[in-house]
């Protein structure tokens, strides 16, 4: 067992017998009455999200999970197919509530996958990834006011918006949680 204040983000709990992964997580300290934290869980099995509400002291069942090196070999339109680097074997991650990491992983990227009772949790992508822009459109001549952005598209299909001068074949840095740009790599 173990406090709801002690939760943290990629924690995993059980509820009523099925895995939860603690999606995201609120603090929050009124000043009247007790602190309590807001919990967004999702179910890795059914895709099924929950937002919970509870005191810091409440008590929940969290479960011990492994995190395994894995291989991303590709997606189709239901699972993301993995290879477990140790053993070699082969396993698939239905995509039903892992949507956007398609738009995040590169085909043949090792990522960490977190398993339990030899069931994937959840995918662990780096916070910043560098990607190769294959798609920028030309800045508009003139368009130099401080700031000035594009879209541009990025080897996995996500489209990013980037400053102006960032060009199709350069290598960028994305924020993996928020989807935006953090800088231009030199390769």
């Amino acid at each position: 067992m173990i406090r709801a204040g002690a939760l943290e983000k990629g924690s995993a709990i059980l509820i009523k017998g099925e895995p939860f992964v603690v999606v995201e997580r609120e603090f929050v300290n009124p000043g009247k009455g007790s602190a309590f934290v807001r919990l967004k869980l999702k179910s890795p099995s059914t895709g099924q999200v929950l937002r919970e509400t509870m005191k810091t002291q409440d008590q929940v069942e969290d479960i011990t999970v492994e995190d395994k090196e894995c291989q991303y070999l590709y997606a189709d339109e239901e699972s993301y197919h993995f290879m477990d680097t140790q053993t070699y074997d082969q396993f698939e991650i239905p995509m039903k509530g892992f949507e956007d990491y398609k738009l995040l992983m590169m085909d043949g990227e090792t990522y960490k996958v977190i398993m339990w009772e030899d069931r994937p949790l959840d995918i662990k992508i780096p916070y910043k990834v560098v990607y190769k822009v294959t798609d920028a459109p030309e800045a508009v001549k003139g368009d130099t006011v401080q700031g000035a952005t594009k879209m541009v598209t990025i080897e996995t299909g996500l489209k990013v918006k980037v400053p102006i001068f960032i060009k199709e074949g350069e290598m960028i840095m994305v924020n993996t949680e928020t989807k935006e740009y953090v800088e231009r790599v030199n390769s």
